[in-house]
């Protein structure tokens, strides 16, 4: 194993990060502070509880979600499209780095940065709202589990996409809206019979209620089916990467 090689692709993305310290991080926090602002303590203040939780609790593990998730694509995403674009990516094809350890490298370095917002965030979340952490340890392996998953994703996305709209389709076009429909806002148990059913056909919906769990101990689904959907979806991002690696697919062309 190439640690070296690993150690700096990890570090050339971090330092990126502290050079658009304010997109990266800032943003985000300063956005998802909004979203306390208003439905957590003006319309949160007004609504009854929900499984025993303040709304304004309630909607935490939701919106930390949401920034995760995008974030997490993201930062992927840019990362490995840039040498694409740029055209360095044939030096670092032909660097003596294997394709788990390129992986390894800039994967490691978005998901880092994803579960450091999502930590700033639950930090920020405690001055609008009070709130408590019944599990941890789970809670730190959701959002550790979720973060390298879905930069996984994003990392397709980068390799998939030909120019800078692309990269911001899935992200605004796919997984903000299911999110929002994912329950991030609500519990599933709210809605009509029918429409429980086809929440459950959104992805989302059981990071959400997983991550939602580790928090209150309440979920929409049984936990461990929120962990296998997880482990699932982070066995295909996997798949699919070795794919593109083994035929060269969008990097050799």
């Amino acid at each position: 194993m190439n640690w070296y090689g690993i150690r700096a692709i990890y570090r050339f993305e971090m330092a990126r990060t502290l050079r658009t310290l304010a997109q990266s991080i800032i943003a985000p926090v300063i956005s998802t502070s909004l979203y306390f602002v208003v439905f957590g303590a003006a319309i949160g203040s007004r609504m009854g509880d929900i499984d025993g939780i303040s709304y304004g609790a309630f909607i935490i593990p939701g919106l930390v979600m949401l920034s995760l998730l995008n974030e997490s694509i993201s930062n992927s995403a840019f990362g490995i499209y840039m040498p694409k674009w740029s055209g360095t990516i044939y030096e670092l094809l032909s660097a003596p780095v294997s394709a788990m350890e390129v992986v390894m490298g800039y994967v490691g370095a978005a998901a880092s940065k994803s579960v450091l917002l999502g930590l700033l965030i639950l930090a920020t979340a405690r001055l609008f709202v009070p709130y408590s952490i019944a599990h941890p340890f789970w809670m730190l392996c959701f959002l550790l589990l979720t973060a390298v998953t879905f930069s996984l994703f994003g990392f397709i996305i980068g390799l998939w996409a030909d120019n800078f709209q692309k990269l911001q389709i899935v992200p605004l076009m796919v997984v903000t809206p299911l999110t929002f429909l994912g329950g991030a806002f609500y519990s599933i148990n709210m809605l009509p019979p029918l429409w429980q059913k086809v929440a459950l056909f959104n992805p989302v919906v059981y990071l959400i209620s997983g991550f939602r769990w580790s928090f209150y101990g309440v979920a929409d689904v049984n936990v461990g089916i929120s962990v296998a959907a997880i482990l699932g979806f982070l066995a295909l991002c996997l798949c699919a990467i070795w794919w593109i690696f083994r035929t060269g697919w969008k990097l050799k062309a």
